[in-house]
């Protein structure tokens, strides 16, 4: 990329580029943001944008920026980070190890505002200056008084402002829980400062900008107008090899073939329940190596622990350095409840020594369940894989020699002692347990996770924060994902499912430059019409992303009786011969099409202990939207396609979870494959007639409906409720 306006050769940028070995990628993204903040004229209101995927690669980038911002006549920076002791340090830590040579030299000053010196000379305001400073009513407030009353001169300076981690608290205006819409301390007191600088630029650096890109166009209270602040321009951060995240969790993890297959185990809700608080009279902490309500909890931790040494034998095999390795317990914002877990986690820590010293055979039958789970994915790879034996000698010594050590991540922890010098999560043994909450939310880096049990369960699930839980995301190596375990429920699962739908979606409509304008927002109104929805109003868990070739079904649930339902299959049958003719696959009528699946509804149970609740209604009314909004004659109307003599498992041999491919029989003219070709412009309805013998069902015989999308459809988000 040549950019004649840029100068790229000069000290702080060809440092960096050297010392980083930067991309191409990354350098053409680094050149051009800086040449768009030159060129472009950017505000609070009207912000540059780095856009990038959780633990992508961001803050390397917008370093790179600051450096050649410095090279191209900016004389200071300003970067705002959450607001937390953590992610201000790792941020600090960060700028000094980058810019160490030009900071040794007396070239450049980097400050935290909480401990700016009050003395500064005119030899250390003539050099280039970074602050970080949080965003937070007093940092900023310092911040101002350095600028402007301290040292007059700075005031002076051409400044670029990097907005870290961009999100709801960098706009003018937030909905409370009165819904009344308030003005926003910080984002004021950012504005009020810029105002004040002379020569000022503001890039904005997130990897969740929904609440930037999303905003209605302007909000009206007591005659004010707080407007909307979209980005001047967007620059997306580059992906490198190596890079895991929601493509993987959510997509890859629905190919066999791919070692993500083995990634995701299901947390039973009653287990996430008990992780809230202990009831003594409910639950016996002595208990907890036989206890069946923490088995997954359980099974993880041994997982872990075997995980971790399995990788620390590979690397003594290859004479390579030995990493350590953690594991995070993300459920609770309470601190109470971080004790309880805490206390939870010694006792099995505990218990495991005891066995480990006094009853081997227990111990074995332990660590053969987590050697054989692991197993199956380390067989997908072609690395060493150490024998049982070698393991349990390596797990037991771990174990005996206190290589496991479990630690709380909050507020009231000393920062210095949870983080390392480069600002991450300090691993001070083999295998590290970490219970957090509040400074797991947002942006700080944990090493090596190999482990992550998560259970983070709102009533409402915002999309900018539930992504930004995902610290399992990142750059990982190929080995340590053999060994990489996901535990949630499934209900949350299937929400973070849906965001990283919705993620790709935007993302999708960002990277083509159409913002929100590329992705069409439906919802079903209370007149039973499909209808245009407000993008900010959407509610995560009720939304359904609809592309080319999306596939919609019912999982997990379970029949009614035979007795109960066998004439309803029978009706289901003679609508089908009907509609088809003994032919297909044909184009039937929507209302037809519609009398199928609610008859099939009803032959599904309604009891939730018995089974997943199927969202029919969203079912039928995608349906509707596909079938009606096609530019032929043949609206309302689609593809159906018949296959009868099946007997498919509730639940997959391979991994225990919920069957969800009634529709990919072997064959090149599987059911799937031919929905594929013939729908091009009308969706398709598969449907599979299954005999409910094979384990999990019910003995009844059942419809299962699969709907695919057309390859033409647009990208669509329906939500079939909103916020109001």
């Amino acid at each position: 990329m040549t950019i004649n306006k840029l100068n790229i050769n000069k000290e702080f940028y060809n440092h960096l580029n050297i010392k980083n070995n930067y991309s191409l990628e990354t350098r053409d993204c680094i050149e051009s943001t800086v040449e768009k903040l030159i060129r472009s004229n950017t505000s609070t209101n009207h912000p540059g944008m780095l856009l990038g995927e959780i633990q992508s690669g961001k803050t390397r980038t917008f370093i790179g920026s600051i450096a050649l911002a410095f090279d191209n006549n900016y004389d200071m920076a300003i970067v705002l980070t959450k607001g937390t002791k953590a992610l201000a340090k790792q941020t600090y830590s960060r700028l000094i190890n980058e810019f160490s040579d030009f900071y040794d030299e007396d070239s450049l000053q980097i400050f935290d505002i909480m401990s700016l010196p009050d003395n500064l000379t005119n030899f250390e305001l003539d050099q280039k200056i970074i602050f970080v400073v949080k965003k937070e009513k007093n940092n900023l407030i310092r911040l101002e008084n350095a600028i402007f009353q301290k040292y007059p001169s700075l005031a002076s300076k051409k400044v670029l402002i990097v907005d870290d981690e961009a999100d709801f608290a960098s706009i003018g205006f937030d909905k409370s829980k009165k819904e009344v819409v308030d003005l926003r301390v910080i984002a004021k007191k950012i504005d009020d400062i810029r105002q004040k600088l002379k020569r000022s630029d503001f890039l904005q650096v997130t990897a969740t900008p929904y609440a930037l890109y999303l905003q209605p166009n302007n909000i009206k209270i007591n005659d004010f107008v707080f407007e909307p602040l979209k980005p001047s321009f967007t620059e997306i951060v580059p992906l490198s090899d190596g890079y895991i995240g929601g493509d993987y969790y959510f997509n890859q993890s629905q190919d066999k073939s791919s070692l993500a297959y083995y990634l995701y185990e299901q947390i039973p809700l009653e287990e996430l329940e008990l992780l809230k608080s202990h009831d003594r009279t409910q639950f016996k902490i002595e208990n907890v190596l036989e206890d069946h309500r923490v088995d997954t909890l359980r099974n993880a931790i041994m997982n872990f622990i075997v995980g971790g040494v399995i990788r620390r034998l590979q690397a003594k095999k290859a004479k390579s350095q030995l990493e350590k390795y953690s594991f995070i317990i993300h459920t609770e914002q309470k601190k109470l409840a971080h004790e309880w877990q805490k206390d939870l986690i010694l006792e099995i820590k505990k218990q495991f020594t005891n066995i480990a010293k006094e009853n081997q055979s227990r111990l074995t039958t332990l660590l053969d369940k987590s050697y054989a789970n692991l197993i199956s994915s380390l067989s997908k790879t072609d690395s060493y894989i150490p024998k049982f034996e070698e393991v349990r000698n390596e797990v037991t010594q771990s174990i005996l020699k206190d290589h496991i050590m479990i630690s709380t991540v909050n507020s009231e922890k000393d920062i210095n002692e949870l983080l390392d010098n480069n600002g991450q999560l300090r691993l001070r043994v083999p295998l590290n347990i970490f219970i957090g909450g509040q400074i797991l939310d947002r942006g700080i880096t944990i090493k090596n996770l190999i482990g992550f049990y998560y259970g983070r369960n709102p009533k409402k699930f915002q999309q900018d924060t539930v992504l930004q839980h995902s610290r399992m995301y990142g750059y990982r190596p190929k080995k340590d994902l053999a060994i990489t375990r996901f535990y949630t429920t499934n209900d949350i699962y299937e929400v973070m499912n849906k965001i990283y739908e919705f993620d790709n979606a935007l993302r999708d409509s960002i990277k083509n430059g159409k913002s929100n304008s590329g992705v069409i927002f439906i919802q079903k109104d209370v007149s039973n019409k499909i209808v245009p929805c407000s993008p900010n109003k959407i509610i995560i868990p009720k939304v359904t992303i609809l592309k080319p070739f999306k596939r919609l079904l019912p999982i997990g649930f379970q029949t009614k009786s035979q007795s109960t339902i066998s004439k309803i299959v029978k009706e289901i049958d003679n609508i089908v011969d009907r509609v088809t003719n003994g032919n297909e696959p044909v184009l039937i009528d929507i209302k037809d099409a519609k009398n199928i699946v609610e008859n099939i509804h009803k032959t599904f149970s309604k009891d939730k202990k018995l089974g997943e609740q199927w969202d029919v209604e969203t079912f039928i009314t995608c349906m509707e939207y596909l079938a009606y909004n096609i530019p032929n004659n043949n609206t309302g109307k689609l593809w159906i396609i018949i296959r009868t003599g099946r007997n498919i498992a509730r639940f997959r041999k391979s991994t225990g979870k919920y069957e969800d491919a009634p529709d990919t029989a072997t064959g090149k003219n599987n059911e799937l494959n031919v929905a594929k070709r013939i729908a091009i412009e009308n969706p398709a309805l598969i449907l599979t007639r299954q005999q409910g013998l094979k384990k999990g069902w019910n003995g009844a015989e059942f419809w299962w409906p699969v709907l695919v999308t057309p390859s033409k459809t647009p990208t669509v988000i329906y939500t079939s409720e909103t916020q109001d």
